[in-house]
This record gives C-alpha cells, sequence and structure tokens, in this order.
C-alpha cells in the first residue's frame, strides 16, 4: 500500500512506540489519528503532525467505536490501525501476599488482547466497505506484541499471556479478513527505551542493552515506526510475527 495521503488510526500513539509510529507515518504522508487515554500527551503530538488526537479507552466498545468514527469525519476512513495501546506491569501468580488478584491479570489481557481485538474487529468493518485499491487491498492492521509471548520472564504471567494471545490472533485474523483485501500483521519488540523502560535507572538500562547480541542497546522506538511502514508498504506480508529484537531471548529472570 502507498501510504501517502491514506488515513491512518494509531492506539496509545501520545508516547512510546505509538507516539514514533505516528511520527513516521506522518512523515510518509499520511493523515494520523492519534487514540490515547492521555489526551494531552495525544493532542501535544497531534498538533505538532498536523493530525487529530481523540481520547479513548481501547477496552470500551462505545468509546472505540466512536473513535473511529470521529477519526473518519477528520481523515476519512482509515486504511491503516496500528494497535500500540498497552500496559504491562511485574507480578508473581504466587507472591508474599498470597495468589495474584485475578482483576490483576484480567485488566492487562483486557487492555493488551481485547482492547486491540476491540480496534482490530472494528477498524475491519469500517475497511471491508472501502474501494479496493491495488491488489485489491483495502486495509492493514498492525498489531503490538511481544518477544514476551515466547519466551515470558517470573513475574509476567499476564503481560506474556496477553501478548501471546495476539500473536496467535495474527494468522487466523488474516486468513479470515483476506477475503476482503485486508491485511494482518503483528511486531513482537524486544527491549526498547519506552518511558516505562526510562524510569528505571541508568545502569539498569545500560545492562539490559548489553544483554542484547546485536546492537548492544536498547531498541530504539523509530525502528519500531520503520517496520511498521515496511508492514503496511510490504503487500506480501500477512499473517506474520515479525520479532525486532536484536537476536535477543529473554532469560528466565
Amino acid at each position: 500500500m502507498i501510504i501517502e495521503g491514506q488515513a491512518a488510526v494509531v492506539t496509545g500513539g501520545g508516547s512510546g512506540l505509538g507516539a514514533a509510529t505516528a511520527r513516521a507515518l506522518a512523515g510518509a504522508g499520511a493523515r494520523v489519528a492519534l487514540l490515547d487515554v492521555d489526551a494531552d500527551a495525544a493532542r501535544d503530538l497531534a498538533r505538532e503532525l498536523g493530525g487529530v488526537a481523540l481520547r479513548c479507552d481501547v477496552t470500551d466498545p462505545r468509546a472505540a467505536a466512536d473513535a473511529l468514527a470521529e477519526a473518519g469525519a477528520a481523515h476519512g476512513p482509515a486504511r491503516v490501525l496500528v494497535n500500540c495501546a498497552g500496559i504491562g506491569t511485574a507480578r508473581r501468580i504466587l507472591g508474599r501476599d498470597g495468589p495474584q488478584p485475578l482483576d490483576a491479570f484480567a485488566r492487562i489481557v483486557q487492555v493488551n488482547l481485547i482492547g486491540s481485538f476491540n480496534m482490530l474487529r472494528l477498524a475491519a468493518a469500517a475497511m471491508a466497505g472501502l474501494e479496493p485499491l491495488a491488489d485489491g487491498e483495502r486495509g492493514v492492521v498492525v498489531s503490538t506484541a511481544s518477544v514476551a509471548a515466547f519466551e515470558g520472564q517470573v513475574g509476567q504471567a499476564a503481560y506474556a499471556a496477553s501478548k501471546g494471545g495476539i500473536v496467535s490472533l495474527t494468522l487466523p485474523a488474516a486468513r479470515e479478513l483476506a477475503q476482503f483485501g485486508i491485511r494482518v500483521l503483528a511486531i513482537a519488540p524486544g527491549l526498547f527505551l519506552t518511558p516505562m523502560m526510562r524510569t528505571l535507572p541508568d545502569a539498569v538500562q545500560a545492562s539490559l542493552g548489553a544483554s542484547i547480541p546485536f546492537p548492544r542497546r536498547l531498541g530504539k522506538p523509530e525502528e519500531f515506526a520503520d517496520l511498521v511502514l515496511h508492514c503496511v508498504a510490504n503487500p506480501a506480508l500477512n499473517g506474520e510475527v515479525i520479532r525486532l529484537d536484536g537476536a535477543l531471548r529473554l532469560p528466565p529472570r
């Protein structure tokens, strides 16, 4: 798909991987809508990019539908959806205070997995009604998984399960939506320099970066965004989960 001139929606677009993706899409000529629960962060970046910012809880069906409708009114129907909204906190299944509260596990799955599916189903419904582009293509959905889906560490049961769900969702979604000319992909990043990572001490960041075979540093959000652009632009990519991790394989702890 030629990105220039297309309408795109990025969830979690106010910071981190989502913000870098929004910048990259806008730089490639897309009209970008940034959806985020942090409306102020999204608004500041949207103003810079000439896009629109919309407050959206991706787990809320009505809020998500309304946000996509507002984005469509501003930019036209989106042919690109990038799911970057997500949360992650480390917590053991059995801790000093007993078993992990069920609602803590459910919340992470709700945002990361169900929220991504919510946006996918709604965006795909709109894309299916659009006129096809070259090769019959109507749209592209790229979701954010994680290497934790494959090598979840101690304390990552909820996060790994939520990202593993995105991995397992990608192929059946791509197969089902192929009849409409909609491609579905996921990227599984390793250790990236996101706002969450920046809260750690410099020494810890350096140690984590050194654990990556090559390049021996934390990933840059711009590198994630570059891969999103390629996913959108390359029509042969479909149903795939792409690791972006510098050959990292997470240890148990």
